[in-house]
């Protein structure tokens, strides 16, 4: 095993959640995975940045023990016609991915953005209250 092995981890962060994949670099075939859901007990705490970083601090300690040293970063907002931004949890897992001595090469937006956008959903007058 080399120690400059380098692996793909997925960072989708939404308002109420954050999911992290993290596969090889053909995606193939994932190594690890976790959620701010995973990591919380109150459903409201799940898109915070604690929930987050303890997500992130599990796949970096799977993937150490795998024997991976090399990340690249994707991160993913909701998209199409709703946030376009990432939510709260995504910089948080960045800075405890590098704290936990991963080295990341790369960091990339992949949020997909709509070149026609559908309609949002509400309706013409929006959601009566």
């Amino acid at each position: 095993m080399s120690s400059s092995r380098v692996a793909i981890i997925y960072i989708y962060s939404s308002k109420n959640d954050t999911i992290m994949t993290s596969t090889d670099l053909s995606g193939s075939e994932t190594l690890t995975w976790a959620s701010g859901g995973m990591m919380v007990d109150s459903s409201r705490e799940e898109g915070r940045p604690y929930a987050a970083m303890r997500a992130a601090q599990k796949i970096s300690t799977d993937l150490k023990e795998k024997g991976i040293s090399n990340v690249i970063i994707r991160i993913r907002g909701q998209g199409g016609n709703k946030a376009k931004s990432p939510g709260s949890g995504a910089q948080a897992a960045i800075r405890m991915i590098s704290r936990s001595g991963l080295i990341i090469k790369r960091i990339e937006d992949v949020t997909p953005l709509p070149t026609d956008s559908m309609r949002k959903k509400g309706g013409r007058r929006g959601r009566r209250v």
